[in-house]
């Protein structure tokens, strides 16, 4: 159900924010936050996902007020807390941080988009040489099996034609 994924998402937007909020003093390191953070935007981005999904569940689940009202909220508060924890990552370990770690994200996100595009031409590539090869082995194997009839039917005449041969010297002999 729609509305039980956005509260999975905005839930662990909110214990992510807690998280941070409490340990952003004492922390020695962004890494400390390091889970939270990738929780947070896991939870960000399970509530967009949940808003923008159009299955599932019938016309008054995905159309009906409280359904778009609740979507909505969650997303813009997600949101909110997103912001908010950029500006303390930002106010504790200078301006540029939170700047830095989306970009490091995007770009981490990129190439593993590219990775997963490159795989997925490999194995297309891969499919189409064992293709090729398979043709190839029909192709051979046709070729062997029209040889070997072939000198099957010629031996098959060259034994009757030295039968006949024999017969005719038996014959006239």
């Amino acid at each position: 159900m729609v509305v039980a994924e956005v509260l999975t998402g905005i839930a662990l937007v909110q214990k992510s924010v807690e998280f941070i909020k409490s340990n952003i003093s004492t922390c020695q390191d962004i890494s400390t936050l390091a889970s939270s953070i990738d929780d947070l935007f896991r939870g960000e981005k399970e509530t967009q996902q949940a808003r923008a999904k159009k299955s599932g569940g019938g016309i008054a689940d995905q159309f009906g007020v409280e359904s778009v009202a609740e979507e909505t909220i969650n997303a813009k508060l997600a949101a909110e807390r997103l912001y908010e924890i950029s500006q303390m990552i930002d106010l504790r370990f200078g301006h540029g941080t939170w700047a830095g770690i989306l970009a490091e994200r995007s770009r981490r996100i990129q190439e593993a988009k590219e990775a997963q595009a490159a795989a997925r031409k490999e194995a297309a590539r891969r499919s189409e040489e064992l293709q090729e090869t398979i043709k190839t082995v029909i192709m051979v194997c046709g070729v062997l099996l029209v040889t070997v009839g072939l000198f099957v039917i010629l031996m098959i005449s060259i034994a009757k034609g030295h039968r006949l041969e024999e017969s005719l010297v038996l014959h006239h002999g």
